[in-house]
């Protein structure tokens, strides 16, 4: 018989096959490891400081043999999360990717200043959005329900916390997670200066 994917709360024992999910898409949804040479890059902005800090709103899909292929993580309260990042996470890993003294000159600097300044996250604009997320399945699993199970589970998680709403930001120019994060009925929050990202939003109520 074969193994039947499920959704489950992540586990420790999961954060390497979490890091390879985040490494694997974090190109446009494509494999960053050419963009990004450092594997732990990635995952240590986008995966690990939520699997971290907020662990009870982090869920994987198991593949049915016990190893995470996809996965999604994110906070309740983003003000919160932000001031933990700043306090908690990066003296973790500052001593790997100290604060940088000049300005970048790869993708993976520009990631590193990321990493250094979580405030980013907090938009005026997205003040009514206090949650935001993270969302990520290798190519096998895509398209296949399970992204969208994955954030019923998420979105259902914050509802019973009494969170609202939530918001995320996407690279612009990745037109599939955009058609993806359409269907799952997130609508556009306009924001000055966006940069190369787009800002949704929506309720966490699930239909």
């Amino acid at each position: 018989m074969n193994p039947v994917p499920t959704i489950r709360s992540y586990r420790p024992a999961d954060r390497a096959a979490v890091a390879d999910v985040c490494v694997s898409t974090a190109d446009l949804g494509g494999d960053s490891r050419a963009l990004y040479p450092d594997e732990e890059l990635m995952p240590t902005l986008f995966a690990a400081p939520y699997c971290h800090l907020e662990p009870e709103l982090a869920f994987v899909l198991d593949d049915g043999n016990g190893r995470a292929v996809g996965y999604v993580v994110g906070t309740g309260d983003t003000a919160d999360f932000v001031a933990r990042f700043r306090d908690t996470w990066i003296p973790r890993v500052a001593h790997r990717y100290p604060e940088p003294t000049t300005a970048p000159g790869t993708p993976s600097e520009v990631m590193v200043g990321l990493l250094h300044t979580p405030e980013r996250m907090i938009l005026p604009e997205l003040a009514g959005y206090p949650a935001h997320l993270h969302i990520d399945l290798l190519p096998g699993y895509q398209r296949r329900g399970f992204g969208r199970a994955l954030m019923n589970t998420f979105l259902t998680a914050l509802h019973d916390r009494g969170v609202a709403a939530v918001h995320l930001g996407m690279v612009t120019e990745n037109k599939p997670a955009r058609a993806f994060y359409d269907r799952l009925g997130f609508h556009e929050i306009p924001v000055d200066d966006p940069g190369p990202l787009t800002y949704l939003g929506r309720p966490t109520a699930v239909a």
